[in-house]
């Protein structure tokens, strides 16, 4: 029995001899990461990818696993490491060939997430969240569609500037709300104007337009209320109040 136990110990101790002599080389530790992160084994490919980059630095692997390494953090849940790996990937190769991968993953990491089942169940709108990381993806986006706009990444990075630039518009018109409802007539009619000239095509411009135009009717401008008001009727149906929609609901309404 004491042979045998010595035996088995003996051709553990070869295997995991063996394999650090596999993964001794550059092309090996990426083969084999590169094989971890298939098999969505993130962490694993991680510590491989981060003991490339560390100890073969110079390789040509060594490169395209800084590439790699920031889908894997992405995968892995560690948006902080992934933007930390774009933004030194940049910085270190800002002429490379796929520099637009590392731009376009900025803006992906920081794509909003879905409101999760607690957020729906109690019907919590994703427009009245502070935009942080949504500016910061759209401006990851917009560097991928205006530098690289024959990037592969390009088309999908519009795709999705659509989606954020609603969302923006949207939480500008819900805090454009909330200064004119509590008689802030001013901040109000200044939000709306930042609405209408970044967020041109947005469904929100229509809100914050209505709302500017009340503003500047409270504030007595009435050369300003106007000239919106023809702006609005060049460009919408329906009465301003409504558009407006000076109404306020709780988050957790539930109808």
């Amino acid at each position: 029995m004491v042979a045998v136990a010595l035996c088995v110990a003996a051709l553990a101790l070869t295997g995991c001899t063996h394999r650090k002599l596999m993964l001794n080389s550059p092309a090996a530790l990426y083969q084999q990461a590169n094989k971890d992160l298939k098999d969505l084994e993130f962490n694993a490919a991680i510590k491989l990818y981060q003991r490339l980059t560390a100890v073969f630095p110079f390789s040509t692997q060594a490169r395209q696993a800084q590439l790699d390494l920031i889908y894997a953090y992405y995968r892995a849940g560690q948006d902080d490491s992934a933007i930390d790996a774009a933004n030194t990937f940049i910085r270190q190769h800002p002429t490379h060939p796929r520099v637009d991968y590392a731009w376009y993953m900025k803006g992906l990491v920081r794509f909003p997430k879905r409101a999760n089942p607690i957020e729906r169940l109690f019907g919590a709108k994703l427009s009245k969240r502070p935009p942080i990381n949504v500016r910061k993806s759209f401006a990851a986006f917009r560097t991928v569609v205006s530098r690289f706009p024959h990037s592969i990444y390009a088309q999908d990075a519009w795709q999705r500037m659509i989606y954020l630039r609603d969302r923006l518009a949207a939480y500008d018109t819900y805090v454009a709300r909330y200064y004119y409802k509590r008689g802030a007539y001013v901040a109000a009619a200044r939000r709306c104007r930042l609405v209408l000239e970044n967020y041109e095509g947005a469904p929100a411009v229509q809100s914050a337009l209505a709302i500017m135009i009340l503003s500047y009717e409270h504030l007595g401008l009435k050369t300003l209320a106007a000239q919106s008001r023809r702006v609005y009727a060049a460009n919408f149906s329906g009465s301003v109040a409504r558009a407006a929609a000076i109404t306020y609901q709780h988050w957790w309404h539930f109808w």
